[in-house]
């Protein structure tokens, strides 16, 4: 942190400093960076709240240090929404969240949870903001226009959020979404500058949409006459709601022939209009909405594959590690429930394994430091082995009942791990 510190008062000066050779820090310890500056801005942040409140001789209330979120599960997105376009001000605040009606105090978990009901319902198709594409995999952005482009910007700032609060998230974005949010990784000071423009390739457009990018590919390597075998021009179509829309990829598109001799500038045009001019609006949105938050020095530091991994953390699980690094209480590692315990875990399908892990810590996704960042605990529950587990997805901690022999263990688990939304005190 001396380090990146004294980087940032000296800037482009002759003074040596790591952080002007970022490939050589590793993604740990810039994640240590990030949560570290975060840290101190929401500190920063929550003084100058306390400050103005005395000034203006006003009784301080602990809420003020925080970016409370108060929503009802029936309506998630649009309470959401509100919240955040509500307190725009407070969001570099720590992240409290609130669901109406339940009794669950945050203490970390609500937010995990928030985070992961909020995104899946988000990037539902019926919500309209974006396509899957089932080939690839992955979400892109709706190219439909709009009268108001905020929800993009709100869902920029969830992102942002997720980062700044150390929270994984479960979004499937290819990696030029990642690149186009560094394009700049500073936002500019005049807002005439254009954002989010990043320099795309057939690559690119492979990892979203690789039937289209297969076809530009064969286009590019035909060896017949370009002009009379395809019969295209420079101009593209889009249905939008049902209606065919064309568009032209440069002044008078319509009338200039594709050719042998054009085709490459041909799939450049095409290529950029679908992964920067079509979506512009859109993702200018989510990058303001991004960067409200977490506009940091620390993100000159990252390359666009470091930022998926700090948005989404690993996919892969791997339990042996997790069981590695497990922590106990009121068991030791040696008693027959314990290994009763991994001997089902380990021979559960991914999916139950995600499950646990999302039961246990409210995400199912592995952090940047891998199993062993979790702290994962098993505590022993003095309940009945009538009790199913329960998880304090606070402290990543799961407590279980001194079940009698493995079959007993498996079917309270899976029945645990399989109902695991909502929140109560016992």
């Amino acid at each position: 942190m001396e380090e990146y510190h004294n980087w940032q008062c000296y800037g482009n000066s002759h003074r040596f400093s790591f952080c002007q050779y970022p490939f050589i820090i590793s993604i740990a310890a810039k994640k240590v960076i990030i949560q570290r500056d975060s840290e101190q801005q929401m500190i920063s942040i929550a003084r100058q709240s306390l400050v103005d409140k005395v000034s203006r001789r006003q009784k301080p209330d602990m809420n003020m240090l925080f970016l409370n979120v108060k929503v009802r599960r029936t309506h998630l997105v649009s309470d959401s929404l509100d919240e955040l376009a509500r307190k725009r001000a407070d969001l570099k605040k720590k992240l409290k969240v609130t669901f109406v009606g339940e009794a669950g105090l945050d203490m970390g978990g609500l937010t995990k949870e928030w985070f992961l009901l909020l995104i899946r319902q988000i990037f539902h198709p019926d919500y309209g903001m974006f396509t899957y594409h089932k080939d690839s995999h992955c979400h892109w952005f709706s190219s439909f226009k709009c009268d108001n482009y905020s929800e993009f910007r709100l869902v920029g700032a969830l992102m942002g959020l997720a980062v700044y609060n150390s929270i994984t998230l479960d979004i499937r974005f290819p990696p030029c979404c990642y690149k186009k949010l560094l394009s700049p990784p500073i936002v500019p000071c005049d807002h005439n500058t254009l954002v989010g423009i990043s320099d795309v390739t057939l690559d690119d457009l492979f990892q979203i949409m690789p039937e289209l990018a297969h076809g530009l590919s064969e286009l590019l390597s035909y060896e017949g006459n370009v002009e009379e075998d395809f019969y295209s021009t420079f101009q593209v179509f889009q249905e939008e709601f049902g209606v065919i829309k064309s568009y032209n990829l440069k002044p008078n598109g319509d009338k200039i022939p594709v050719t042998n001799q054009n085709r490459k500038e041909y799939v450049q045009l095409y290529v950029d209009f679908l992964l920067n001019k079509s979506i512009y609006k859109q993702f200018a949105a989510f990058y303001y909405g991004f960067h409200s938050v977490c506009a940091s020095y620390a993100l000159l530091l990252l390359r666009p594959e470091e930022v998926e991994i700090l948005v989404c953390g690993s996919p892969e699980l791997d339990m042996s590690a997790l069981q590695r690094s497990t922590q106990y209480e009121g068991y030791q590692k040696t008693d027959l429930t314990i290994r009763y315990f991994w001997d089902v875990v380990l021979g559960f399908s991914l999916d139950l394994q995600k499950k646990l892990l999302h039961f246990a810590t409210g995400s199912d996704r592995v952090p940047v430091g891998g199993m062993a960042d979790l702290n994962f605990k098993i505590s022993k529950s003095d309940t009945s082995t009538n009790w199913l587990p329960v998880a304090h997805t606070c402290f990543n901690q799961l407590c279980l009942p001194p079940y009698k022999n493995k079959k007993e263990l498996k079917q309270k688990l899976i029945i645990g791990i399989s109902n695991a939304e909502g929140f109560g005190l016992e």
